[in-house]
């Protein structure tokens, strides 16, 4: 009897040539590095060097996260990512009121450049790269690192790293937005012609899927909706008068990878052929580096379980197997206590480890793409492709992905399949180890790490001290040239970058925009 995937598509219990019947190896396949790019978006692959290992911090205040950074470099760290608190990710600075009980508790307290520079303090910023999940305020931040990189002596054209900067994910699965959609893809349009001409290696985007998985979407609603907003935001920079070649290269892409082995291997395949595909028929993109889809991956935390966390040890490993066999070109793997609180020292460093034993003592480094003509996982790469497909089309009739989001589409088919998987789980059909099946009698006791309530206290006091030593005229006269830019057409990236000099916050910069663009309020209305 056939299984089905977490995509509702059949598995098979066994595969032949018939399943693959008609099938072009030229055509679905290519050669590695080269169009479709099903097989890997570079020649060598990881035989060459490993994969970005990435490893997703932040807490507390900048010091504490600082400290956590220099001890993740130390263990072996490639590249640092870094978590923002929410009301950092929501443009508030830690005093305001909306703030309050949230400071420092889900990543990194940053309200200005006096943060930022703690934050990378002792840290080359030419020597590392740098990811940072923040969307609706994305701008602020890079510019903050550009800042602080300048202090260290160090020219924007080294800077390397990546901001999220996917708003459009916010309205369907996350909620942290600000703006509503038009202006916020405005300023998306003007990070990329910023980034272009001022920070040039840095990647502007990480169109991500991995917050909508996280919320219940299955792998091919992962890659269409995550898909059809990178045709949105293509479409945004074009309309704004950009060459499509210009800044398709440096676009990037975020994706879970689940413990389902193979339906995972077979998504990023499908996800790399289906953009190659749109960026060369529909925009006519030219040079090849924007036809790849270079992504980064994090291994599933909606999968941890606070039951017998030491089990997440072994989904870890296998979700960052998946990854590594689809072919990513980043990773993050997460600790196996981040079901229960923040992960502490150790288990951070157990994370890391686990990719590089992946790295170091298995021979999946040693051949370019493992899988390749294997009869089910190019099969199930078809049926995820098709799937995807399917959606992609249907977010096109309803006018694209920022209709759909407003006549919340997506989120309703996220929602559906959300609700399935809660339902297979309480009845027993999908098994969760020590949660439904082989569970304890009485766990055993976890000491977590805890975040300093008194965090809150230490940032109004450093916004107090920092708001009595600036220029207050310079800041307001700052502030006033960036809504005068946002009111305009000309790039709010330039007028944001002087009014972070002068110590503006984060909240204030977010503020001004607020008055002219105002803020989103969702409707369900499918």
């Amino acid at each position: 009897m056939a299984r089905e995937s977490e995509s509702g598509l059949p598995i098979e219990p066994v595969y032949g040539p018939d399943a693959l019947e008609g099938w072009d190896p030229a055509d679905k396949l290519g050669e590695p590095g080269a169009y479709p790019f099903t097989r890997g978006v570079y020649p060598s692959m990881y035989t060459g060097r490993p994969w970005t290992m990435r490893q997703y911090a932040g807490f507390g205040t900048a010091v504490e996260s600082n400290a956590r950074y220099k001890q993740l470099i130390a263990n072996g760290t490639m590249g640092l990512s870094v978590a923002f608190d929410l009301p950092t990710q929501m443009g508030h600075d830690s005093d305001a009121p909306i703030a309050h009980g949230e400071v420092g508790k889900v990543g990194v307290a940053i309200d200005s450049v006096d943060d930022m520079r703690v934050l990378f303090g002792g840290i080359p910023l030419d020597k590392v790269s740098t990811s940072m999940t923040i969307n609706a305020p994305a701008a602020l931040l890079l510019l903050l690192y550009q800042l602080v990189a300048e202090e260290q002596g160090v020219s924007a054209d080294k800077l390397t790293g990546t901001i999220q900067n996917d708003v459009l994910k916010e309205y369907i699965a996350r909620g942290t937005y600000i703006f509503p959609p038009k202006p916020s893809l405005r300023l998306i349009a003007d990070i990329f012609k910023y980034c272009k001409a001022e920070i040039p290696k840095w990647n502007t985007i990480s169109i991500s899927g991995y917050h909508m998985a996280e919320a219940g979407a299955t792998p091919a609603q992962e890659i269409a909706f995550t898909l059809a907003d990178g045709i949105e935001y293509v479409r945004t920079a074009v309309a704004a008068g950009m060459d499509v070649d210009d800044f398709a290269p440096r676009l990037s892409f975020f994706f879970v990878a689940r413990t389902t082995i193979l339906e995972e291997v077979a998504k990023f395949r499908a996800a790399r052929r289906i953009w190659a595909r749109v960026m060369r028929e529909e925009f006519g993109a030219k040079n090849p580096k924007s036809l790849m889809l270079r992504f980064h991956t994090q291994t599933a935390g909606v999968q941890l379980t606070a039951q017998q966390p030491e089990v997440n040890l072994v989904r870890v490993a296998v979700q960052g197997l998946a990854a590594v066999l689809g072919g990513t070109q980043s990773l993050h793997t997460n600790s196996f206590d981040e079901a229960i609180a923040l992960p502490t020292d150790k288990s951070a460093r157990l994370a890391l480890r686990t990719q590089q034993v992946l790295a170091y003592e298995t021979d999946v480094t040693a051949t370019v793409d493992p899988f390749a003509g294997s009869y089910v996982i190019e099969k199930m790469t078809d049926d995820v492709e098709a799937a995807a497909v399917e959606l992609m089309t249907k977010v096109e009739d309803l006018g694209g992905a920022v209709d759909a989001i407003e006549r919340g589409f997506q989120k309703n088919e996220i929602e559906r399949s959300a609700y399935r998987i809660a339902q297979e789980t309480d009845s027993g059909e999908r098994v969760v180890v020590g949660v439904n099946r082989f569970q304890l009698d009485e766990e055993e006791p976890y000491e977590p790490l805890r975040v300093d309530p008194a965090i809150e206290a230490q940032q109004a006091e450093r916004l107090a001290k920092l708001r009595a030593e600036r220029d207050q005229p310079a800041v307001d006269a700052a502030l006033a040239d960036l809504k005068k830019a946002a009111e305009g057409t000309d790039n709010v990236l330039y007028p944001m970058k002087e009014a972070l000099r002068a110590r503006a916050t984060v909240g204030e910069a977010c503020n001004a925009l607020r008055e002219v663009w105002g803020t989103y309020v969702p409707s369900d209305v499918f």
